[in-house]
This record gives structure tokens, C-alpha cells and sequence, in this order.
């Protein structure tokens, strides 16, 4: 089958969401159908699953060994520093009350959902927060893997879903994937929810897309994706599902920042901690200036600060060539939002490719370039790709000297 094609319908293969069956000639007597269908979900899952582990186990070996050298330590980087303190700080202490006039200090740009687990699931379990927080995020990554090849074999067939796996385990800042950060869980939501709109799963795609918008504030990218396409769905005959799912995707986002403008009493008091992080929205001025300084002016720019240049660089690209190929709808408007979100913005530049880890739509043409390579040379892109990526996570957190 060309990389091109796609492939037929597999829906006893694919991945399904909780609640999908299989044809009775398939079930288990003696095992409840949706526990026989994600059995063998996990099972047919498991060579992408596989593979992005090795991925990242070459990540951290590689981290390890750098740290080593260094005669620095690694848990408290991945465990408990940057934003992983103030997730910490939250589950410890909560919120702040008032919005105040320090730039960089106010915890309520951070959303709730990552510290409210950390904090209930470490009230019942030995260890640390930290310890709980890290566990969960490494958890949380195996499971949007596994939705990141749902979608990929969904589209194109099994052996792009796990080259799609493999990619988005080899990102270039892939580092934070392991991390006591969100972005594990965030993009856990976003596989699946897009997945859930491949197959029509409106109740479970506005569920999802929801709980996005209470992980990260690109939540209200998904929410866009799914609401949109769950609307137009509607042109071809009214299902109160669709409606449904339309209406609940965005209802996170909103809950969130509503609940932070009566808590500072103020209607705008979300975008007005958002001020305090210089996080607005200017077009893209700031973004130029800074691309303008590194590249033409700065005679000795920062490596790391290159790096989230050309990852951004790349990413603009490959959703041109998203469009190109007519990528399904709402991978294109989750994709899309979020690189206006992104490349938009007028606050800090260091952590921009971080933010763009959970676009994995934008790596489906290289997954499926890399699929209609001959096996050696399918095998080198590859492996170029797990050993900069742990190149450029080991720099990220070894020698760049701010937050990833």
C-alpha cells in the first residue's frame, strides 16, 4: 500500500474509544466486550507503544549520561522545577486570590486539572507530590502515544501510525513529555478527541476537548476543531450528539476563565494575569522581532533560542503541506489555531516549540514520507531523529539556563 492510500476500514483494529465493540464473531464469551475491544486495541497498539518508549528511553539515557558527565542531577530538573513548581505549588496551596501588579508571579495563568490530580491521587498513594506529578505525566504520555497512532493508522494505515508515534516521541523538546509539566496530558486529550471526531464520537470528542480546556489555554484550539466540525456535521441531518459535543468542547475553557474573573472580580481577570505574563496576542510582531535579532543581527545567538526558531519555521511548513493534502478538517483547525496561538503571541519565545509538542498533525507528512522510504533509509531517518532529539532535550535542560 503506497503512503498515500488510504488504508481500509480497520475499526476492529484501531484503537476505539471506551464503549467500542467488535463484531460477535470476535467477542469473547466469557470476557465483557469493551474489555476484549481494548484488550485487543492495546494489543494491536503495542508495537507503536514499544517503539516510543525506546525512543524515549534513548532520550533519557542520553540525559543521563550527560547529567553524569556534568556531576549534575536530573531528578529535580524533570521532577519539580519551572513550571512543574508552580503545578506543586498549586496542588499545595491553591490559588492566588488577587491579581497584583508583579509580572511573572500569578499562578492563575496556570490551569487546574494536572495539579488537582497531582494533589488527589498523592493524598492516597506514598512519596511525593513531585514524585506523583512525574509519574503521572510519564503515564499520561504512553496513553497519548497510543492516541497519536489511533489516529495516524485511522487515516493512513498501521505502519504510519507508528512512525507518527515514533516522531512525536523524537520532537525535538520531546524532553517534556517526562516531565512534571502538562504536556503529556494535554496532548493525550487532543489524540483522542481528534480520534473520537474521525468516528462520528461526538459525546466522547466534547468530553475530551473539554478536559483540555482545564489542562492548557490552547484547549480552546481543540474546542474550536471539535465544535466546528461537529456543527457542519449538522448540514447532513440534525443528531442531538453532534449538537451535544459542539456545545461541551469549549465548556472547560470557559468554565476556567470565568471562574478566575469572579475570583479576582473583574470580567476580564484571566486575560489580565495573561497581561502580567505578557501573554497577548500582537499579530506576530514579537515573534519577527525576535526571528529578526537571532538570525540577521545577534553575532552569536543562543543555540537553544535557533532551535525553537526552525522548529517553529518547521512546523509553518508542514502545515502548508497539511493543506496541501487536505488533511481532515478538524486536525486542520486544532492545527492551525495553534500555530496562530503560538506564532501570535506577544510573551516569552524560549518555550514556543513546547507549546507547539502537542500539533502531532503537523508530522503526518513526514510520517507518511518516511513510510514510502526503502527500510535502510526509513531506518537512518529515524534514527537521526531520536539521537538530535536527545541532543537538543539534553542541551534544553543542561545548558540552556532558563525554562524549557
Amino acid at each position: 500500500m503506497s503512503a498515500t492510500t488510504q488504508a481500509p476500514n480497520r475499526s476492529t483494529l484501531t484503537a476505539p474509544l471506551p464503549g467500542g465493540s467488535l463484531p460477535a464473531s470476535r467477542r469473547h464469551p466469557d470476557v465483557p466486550r469493551p474489555t476484549h475491544a481494548a484488550v485487543n486495541a492495546l494489543r494491536y497498539a503495542a508495537p507503536a507503544l514499544a517503539a516510543y518508549a525506546a525512543v524515549r528511553l534513548t532520550g533519557l539515557s542520553v540525559l543521563w549520561a550527560w547529567a553524569h558527565a556534568e556531576g549534575v542531577g536530573v531528578w529535580q530538573t524533570v521532577a519539580s522545577d519551572w513550571d512543574a513548581n508552580w503545578y506543586l505549588g498549586i496542588a499545595d496551596q491553591g490559588y492566588a486570590r488577587e491579581l497584583g501588579t508583579t509580572y511573572d508571579t500569578n499562578n492563575l495563568a496556570f490551569f487546574p486539572l494536572y495539579p488537582v490530580l497531582v494533589k488527589a491521587i498523592a493524598a492516597f498513594t506514598p512519596g511525593s507530590r513531585a514524585t506523583v506529578g512525574l509519574l503521572l505525566a510519564v503515564a499520561f504520555s504512553f496513553l497519548a502515544a497510543w492516541g497519536v497512532f489511533a489516529v495516524g493508522d485511522r487515516l493512513y494505515g498501521r505502519r504510519v501510525g507508528v512512525l507518527l508515534t515514533v516522531l512525536w516521541g523524537a520532537f525535538p523538546v520531546a524532553a517534556v513529555q517526562w516531565m512534571g509539566y502538562t504536556e503529556s496530558l494535554f496532548t493525550a486529550f487532543v489524540a483522542w478527541s481528534l480520534y473520537a471526531v474521525l468516528r462520528g464520537d461526538w459525546l466522547w470528542a466534547g468530553s475530551l476537548a473539554a478536559l483540555s480546556g482545564l489542562t492548557r489555554p490552547t484547549g480552546v484550539a481543540l474546542a474550536a476543531a471539535v465544535s466546528l466540525t461537529a456543527l457542519l456535521s449538522l448540514r447532513h441531518g440534525f443528531r442531538a450528539r453532534a449538537l451535544a459535543g459542539a456545545l461541551l468542547a469549549p465548556l472547560g475553557w470557559l468554565l476556567y476563565v470565568g471562574w478566575v474573573g469572579l475570583r479576582l472580580d473583574r470580567w476580564d481577570g484571566y486575560f489580565a494575569v495573561q497581561k502580567l505574563w505578557h501573554n497577548e496576542l500582537d499579530g506576530g510582531v514579537e515573534t519577527l522581532r525576535v526571528v529578526r535579532e537571532l538570525l540577521f543581527y545577534d553575532s552569536d545567538p543562543e543555540l537553544y533560542l535557533v532551535m525553537v526558531t526552525l522548529v517553529m519555521a518547521a512546523c509553518a511548513a508542514l502545515f502548508a503541506v497539511c493543506l496541501r493534502r487536505r488533511q481532515p478538517l478538524p486536525l486542520l483547525v486544532f492545527s492551525g489555531i495553534l500555530l496562530v496561538i503560538v506564532l501570535g503571541s506577544g510573551g516569552v519565545y524560549f518555550p514556543r516549540a513546547r507549546f507547539l509538542l502537542p500539533g502531532f498533525p503537523l508530522l503526518l507528512p513526514l510520517a507518511l514520507y518516511v513510510a514510502g522510504l526503502k527500510w535502510t533509509r526509513a531506518a537512518l531517518f529515524v534514527t537521526a531523529a531520536v539521537l538530535g532529539s536527545a541532543y537538543c532535550s539534553g542541551y534544553m535542560l543542561l545548558v540552556w539556563p532558563s525554562a524549557p
